[in-house]
């Protein structure tokens, strides 16, 4: 498996911001994206995402094998909840390893849930997804997603070798269609794509950040 850079890498925090004030949209506006209920909140707000990533994601459903759709399950993330997750899952990983430094506590939170100062979800720009059949069915994708690496043995990576074949090729078409639609995978999470963050920007070689971390409203 190829080197991976955690968003806890300080080259991700070093990725200047141009904030371009692209607005949040709702990705449930016109019905063209199946969105899941799993994450539901109060003010829709995991269903916000920046303008741009929601076009980006049409274009790469446009582009998937006949009967194919993504299910769209959770964008947005206020920087508050963001936090709350980050703390909740070192917590975890605290109390699993007290011996563990708070730098390695850090690193290893970040597989799972991304710093909250840099995190792409807090600045509408990434989004969790997975792909569903013609009968609304979800695919088999090797894990459930949101599965944390320890739960699942690492087969959450996206280059996992310990899923089936047909996971593996399930994960394969998410990750053409996304790509070719110019999003970024984070590769300890085979659902989660982005657009326009610090993680995009340092992996596409972007001079800076579209989109950083902002309030709903």
């Amino acid at each position: 498996m190829a080197e991976i850079i955690l968003m806890s890498d300080p080259k991700v925090a070093a990725v200047p911001v141009r904030e371009c004030g692209e607005r949040l949209v709702d990705v449930r506006r016109d019905g063209r994206l199946p969105v899941d209920a799993r994450r539901v909140d109060g003010d829709g707000a995991f269903a916000r995402l920046r303008e741009g990533v929601f076009e980006r994601l049409l274009k790469a459903q446009e582009s998937l094998p006949e009967g194919l759709r993504l299910l769209f399950v959770e964008g947005y993330r206020p920087p508050s909840l963001q936090r709350r997750y980050f703390e909740e899952y070192g917590a975890e990983l605290s109390a699993a390893h007290p011996d563990w430094p708070a730098e390695l506590l850090r690193s290893a939170a970040s597989r799972y849930v991304s710093p909250p100062e840099i995190a792409p979800h807090s600045a509408g720009a990434a989004v969790d997804l997975t792909l569903i059949d013609a009968d609304g069915q979800e695919l088999d994708m090797g894990t459930a997603m949101n599965a944390n690496p320890e739960d699942s043995a690492g087969a959450c990576y996206t280059a996992a070798d310990n899923i089936s074949d047909t996971a593996r090729a399930h994960r394969h078409v998410l990750e053409s269609a996304l790509t070719a639609a110019g999003l970024v995978n984070y590769p300890t999470e085979w659902w989660h794509w982005s657009y326009g963050d610090r993680y995009w920007a340092l992996t596409t070689g972007a001079a800076a950040a579209l989109y950083g971390p902002r309030e709903l409203g």
